[in-house]
């Protein structure tokens, strides 16, 4: 089942169970994938549909730092269930341990020695995990090894 299938039938399924946060946020997803469709003039592929959701998540996740920095629990509560939602859609988070092992294999195929080399390490890593672990998690993980 793609993932434009997936949304469709939770979409009728929220609406029958009249959840109101999960169907707007099914919805924004949709018009994501649209709009990149649109873009695109074709057919969105399993990688540029992880890409918007990917892009759907970190946009979440910034909003709920900046909620919370400004102390907006009203807001940070409506972000943090909009995020769980988007979260179904995307596939298994690898766990630290792992994305440890992914940047140490690719800092010894790249043959970086310091922390110069941090974007030819970068750069080959973030296809090998693209949507399976976050940003932030990689760069630290790089910094720490190329030190």
């Amino acid at each position: 089942m793609s993932l434009l299938e997936r949304l469709n039938e939770d979409m009728k399924q929220a609406m029958r169970n009249k959840e109101k946060d999960k169907l707007t946020v099914i919805r924004m997803i949709k018009a994501s994938l649209q709009n990149d469709a649109i873009k695109f003039g074709t057919d969105l592929s399993d990688e540029q549909e992880l890409s918007v959701l990917s892009r759907e998540v970190k946009q979440r996740k910034d909003s709920l730092h900046e909620f919370e920095k400004a102390g907006r629990e009203d807001l940070v509560e409506k972000i943090r269930t909009e995020l769980q939602y988007v979260e179904l859609y995307m596939p298994k988070q690898l766990s630290e341990d792992e994305v440890s092992k992914i940047v140490q294999e690719t800092v010894t195929e790249t043959g970086a020695k310091s922390k110069a080399d941090m974007g030819k390490v970068m750069a080959a890593i973030m296809p090998k995990v693209k949507g399976k672990a976050d940003g932030a998690l990689v760069n630290k993980l790089v910094q720490q090894h190329l030190s």
